[in-house]
């Protein structure tokens, strides 16, 4: 039967269909590989094509388990939130990174945080840091909220509002976020994963940019001096973007490129008020 489902599913099929095996029977791909002869029940076989049935129509993997794994997480994922990806873990590298010191209590503002991937992780890697984590949207603070508790991260402050409202008179260390960058006519709004994802967590005005300009103009307020800005964006956007960055004041201003040699983060420094 995970064969036969496999011819059937997009992308990698096999893989796929062990995913929706190994949800539906609750056990890992270990298990999977010792039992590959067993019988599935008529109930666990039933459960099982009726999720492949689901993926062929197009729904996300990740939305027929309610997992997604990212960074060292596995993350609860709903409809409500973005599919967290393998690329934004760059942007958690690179967070990290000018986080050098473990035993400093740095403080952090992930932005739209969805899920708490972002947020999440940086947590665990810097577990005395102060992270705070807004998002507009209730149903994603919820979420992320679980994920914290799922994966007991105690240091993690969950606030909603937009970008920066509820983080009024504070100063961070580090602001990151990756917010919606996708055009609002952007063909591909219709086509894979995203045409289940939630569009006001993809869509940002004509040119995608909307929300990346309104967290540039905005940051050198919130970053404490030498801080950092960094943001996830389309891979065709960093020359626009590292000019937001110059015009909002920030310097040090660059692009940094994924996997696929694609520009995907940009970051800033705050200039010193000393």
């Amino acid at each position: 039967m995970l064969r036969q489902a496999a011819m059937h599913l997009p992308g990698n099929g096999h893989h796929e269909a062990e995913q929706l095996l190994m949800h539906v029977l609750r056990r890992d791909r270990a298990w999977l590989f010792a039992h590959g002869d067993e019988r599935l029940t008529v109930e666990s076989a039933r459960r099982f094509m009726e999720l492949v049935v689901r993926r062929i129509a197009g729904e996300p993997v990740a939305y027929l388990t309610g997992i997604r794994g990212f960074w060292t997480l596995d993350l609860e994922v709903t409809p409500a939130t973005l599919i967290p990806r393998p690329e934004t873990e760059l942007l958690v590298e690179l967070t990290l990174a000018k986080l050098p010191d473990m035993r400093r209590p740095w403080r952090v503002a992930d932005l739209g945080t969805g899920s708490g991937a972002i947020a999440l992780s940086v947590a665990i890697e810097r577990p005395r840091a102060d992270v705070v984590a807004t998002d507009i949207s209730a149903q994603a603070l919820m979420l992320a909220q679980q994920n914290a508790e799922r994966h007991a991260v105690d240091n993690v402050e969950f606030r909603c509002g937009d970008w920066f409202a509820p983080l009024v008179g504070e100063h961070f260390d580090l602001i990151v976020s990756n917010p919606p960058y996708i055009a609002q006519n952007d063909p591909h709004l219709r086509q894979g994963d995203l045409r289940f994802e939630p569009l006001p967590a993809l869509i940002s005005g004509a040119d995608g940019l909307d929300a990346i300009r309104a967290i540039a103009a905005d940051a050198a307020a919130y970053l404490c001096p030498d801080g950092w800005l960094l943001l996830e964006h389309g891979w065709e956007q960093g020359p626009a973007v590292r000019k937001l960055l110059h015009a909002a004041g920030l310097v040090d201003v660059t692009s940094v490129r994924d996997l696929e040699a694609r520009e995907r983060v940009s970051l800033g420094r705050c200039k010193s008020r000393r």
